[in-house]
């Protein structure tokens, strides 16, 4: 993963320097659209915001212009001079799996501009432990994929009645599938069954 300059380093959280980090190891990083998806986003920079109004201060102008789910996107665009569109998802548990709904639709309307999909989150603080769920037990996580073809991989979607009874990170169980050469995978999210399989 290639060193950060200083001005993203100051200007990223923690998992905000890895999200950008693994963008940046990807080829065609300056031309590709990019999807970032994330269920929390940087939340320490939340906390920080709400610590600040707890104590009657002003919150850190840093903290808040980048408090949004588009800010790393912004980052990552202005530090590559890339001039592409970029969309933010945050679908709580199947935020990756909406990023790569959108990504795929996004490579769908215009297949000769590749798209990035950066998907990132972290735990949340352990005052927020009533809103942790058991599929986020792998966290923090980070993968970027860079896609270019819709021909390879059949990604498909089924509405089923919502349910938290979720175990596993849609990320890995992608990824894992991706790496295993098996033909093709399930998991289940909050909402939707999600199934991938290799075309050829």
């Amino acid at each position: 993963m290639p060193t950060l300059p200083m001005m993203l380093r100051r200007r990223a959280t923690s998992i905000g320097q890895k999200a950008i980090g693994a963008a940046l190891a990807c080829q065609d990083v300056t031309s590709a659209r990019y999807v970032i998806a994330s269920r929390h986003g940087e939340y320490d920079r939340t906390v920080g915001i709400f610590t600040s109004l707890a104590e009657q201060e002003a919150p850190s102008p840093a903290d808040f212009s980048m408090s949004v789910h588009h800010g790393l996107a912004g980052l990552l665009s202005i530090h590559t001079a890339n001039r592409e569109g970029h969309v933010a998802i945050s679908a709580a548990q199947d935020s990756f799996a909406y990023g790569m709904m959108e990504a795929a639709l996004c490579l769908a309307e215009d297949p000769a501009t590749p798209v990035l999909l950066v998907y990132y989150d972290a735990p949340l603080p352990d005052s927020y432990d009533q809103f942790r769920v058991e599929s986020e037990v792998e966290l923090p996580t980070v993968l970027a994929l860079l896609l270019k073809s819709a021909d390879e991989i059949s990604f498909q979607w089924q509405p089923i009645e919502p349910s938290s009874a979720l175990t596993d990170s849609q990320a890995l169980r992608f990824l894992r599938w991706l790496l295993s050469g098996a033909q093709q995978a399930e998991c289940r999210g909050e909402r939707m069954i999600w199934r991938w399989s290799r075309v050829h």
